[in-house]
C-alpha cells in the first residue's frame, strides 16, 4: 500500500513546504506527455489540497452543478473519512472549477452531492491557475463540512484514513487516465471508485 503523509499547516498553505506525491500510475492508454502531482495537508478546520496537470492540451468545457468535469483535463481526489467505513467523498474539479462531488462505497452507489446552501466557491474555495497545458488548483474541505456525513472525523497527529489522487481528460485527444494509489482488484468494469485499493494518508 501506497503511504503519504499530510503535515500540520498554520495559516495560508506554504505548498514549497509540503511534500508533493506524484500521480504517475498508469490506469489505461499511454499518457507520455502527462504529468500530475497531489500535495495535502491539514490544520484545525480543514484538509489543503493542491492538485497539478500538466498535458498537451487542458480541456475546459464543462460548467454549472451538473456539469461533468471527468469528461474535461480532470484532477480528483477521493478519500474515505472514518477507518473501518469504505464509503468515501470525491471532489473532481476541471480548470472551470465545475465540480463533481460524490459520496459512495463504489461506483455502483455513488451518489452526487449539489450542496445548494452554500456556493461552491464559499464552502470549499478553489482557486485555479490555468494555460494552455497546465492546471492548478487548490482548495479546501472543511471538517464541518464532512461531518455532515461523517460526524467522527477529526484528523489529528498520528491519526490515518484513506485516499487516492487521479487526473483523468475522457474528451481530451488522447484521453488520459492516471492515478497516485494503482486499482488492481477492481473487477471489470473498472474504474477509480475502488476504495479498496485507496492509500493510506498519515497525519503527521
Amino acid at each position: 500500500m501506497k503511504t503519504y503523509t499530510a503535515v500540520k499547516i498554520s495559516g495560508k498553505p506554504d505548498w514549497s513546504k509540503v511534500p508533493v506525491l506524484p500521480i504517475d500510475t498508469l490506469y489505461r492508454d499511454p499518457a507520455p506527455q502527462v504529468k500530475a502531482t497531489a500535495q495535502l495537508g491539514y490544520s484545525e478546520e480543514a484538509l489543503h489540497v493542491r492538485l497539478t496537470l500538466s498535458a498537451p492540451t487542458i480541456r475546459a468545457e464543462e460548467t454549472g452543478k451538473y456539469g461533468m468535469p471527468c469528461e474535461d483535463s480532470c484532477l480528483e481526489f477521493f478519500f474515505s473519512p472514518m477507518e473501518g467505513d469504505l464509503r468515501y467523498l470525491n471532489f473532481e474539479f476541471n480548470a472551470n472549477k465545475c465540480l463533481f462531488l460524490g459520496l459512495g462505497s463504489r461506483i455502483e452507489d455513488l451518489l452526487r452531492l449539489t450542496p445548494d446552501e452554500e456556493p461552491i466557491e464559499e464552502l470549499f474555495h478553489p482557486e485555479t491557475v490555468v494555460t494552455d497545458t497546465y492546471f492548478e488548483i487548490t482548495y479546501e474541505v472543511p471538517y464541518a463540512f464532512v461531518r455532515r456525513l461523517f460526524p467522527g472525523f477529526a484528523p489529528a497527529s498520528g491519526k490515518t484514513m484513506r485516499a487516492n489522487f487521479f487526473t483523468c481528460a475522457d474528451n481530451t485527444e488522447p484521453p488520459h487516465y492516471l492515478c497516485w494509489s494503482p486499482i488492481v482488484t477492481r473487477p471489470e468494469p473498472r474504474t477509480f471508485h475502488w476504495p479498496y485499493d485507496f492509500g493510506q494518508v498519515i497525519f503527521e
